[in-house]
């Protein structure tokens, strides 16, 4: 992904409906899932602290417990339902309380869900940039950005991953 020096599987496993967000999940069905895509090589496991309020994260770094090593773990941050958070205050608390969830000392890949219109993307790069300096974070992505505000982004700190909406 980008510049980014990990090696990362291909394809990835989202794990927004492992937790009970299009019906009832089963934690212990999920836990299974990603133990089998990790034993198979796939290695990339996203999630946001979105999913379920935060419950998917949670639920995610159970099943990685003791496998930590083989998993690469990707978040984000800021979409709130109904309005969208990406001031630099929020920005490190988002990611303080990711990590608590997650059990984990470092997010590999740390997503903005969505553009703030209201804060100017430099300003919420900057504070993630912050967190990469602090060791909080490994690399940096956008989800549902538009090319000028990948470049403007990208100015700030290299963007290593880029999530757009396919299906």
């Amino acid at each position: 992904l980008g510049s980014c020096t990990a090696d990362i599987s291909a394809i990835g496993l989202g794990g927004m409906a492992m937790t009970d967000i299009y019906g009832k999940a089963d934690e212990g069905e999920a836990t299974a899932t990603i133990h089998a895509a990790l034993d198979s090589g796939l290695n990339f496991i996203d999630t946001s602290d979105a999913y379920a309020n935060g419950k998917n994260e949670e639920m995610i770094g159970r099943a990685i417990k003791g496998r930590r090593d083989k998993a690469v773990i990707a978040t984000k941050f800021g979409n709130l339902g109904n309005a969208v958070n990406g001031k630099p205050a929020y920005v490190a608390e988002a990611c303080d309380k990711s990590l608590k969830r997650l059990d984990i000392e470092t997010i590999d890949i740390y997503f903005q869900h969505r553009v703030d219109a209201d804060v100017p993307i430099e300003d919420t790069i900057g504070a993630m940039k912050r967190l990469v300096e602090q060791g909080k974070v490994r690399w940096l992505g956008l989800s549902e950005a538009g090319p000028e505000t990948i470049r403007r982004a990208n100015k700030v700190h290299p963007i290593v991953a880029l999530q757009t909406e396919y299906s």
